[in-house]
């Protein structure tokens, strides 16, 4: 039998990891909508699409980490 106050502290911890996954689903949706934004704007290549403009980018930026590894 829990207690009354295992039971709160239950309820708080429930309402508190919503809370919070709340937030983060906001600001990781805000954030992607941002990058897309910004790649389709200054990024992307013509007749490139916002996906294959952040594969490309992916790509240029594991080539550069190599080369950079290897210095």
């Amino acid at each position: 039998m829990k207690s009354k106050i295992a039971n709160a502290n239950e309820k708080i911890e429930e309402e508190v990891t919503s809370g919070f996954s709340k937030i983060q689903d906001g600001v990781v949706g805000g954030f992607s909508k941002i990058e897309e934004a910004f790649i389709n704007r200054y990024l992307k290549r013509d007749g490139e699409s916002v996906a294959e403009a952040k594969e490309r980018l992916q790509r240029e930026a594991r080539k550069h980490a190599e080369q950079n590894n290897k210095k």
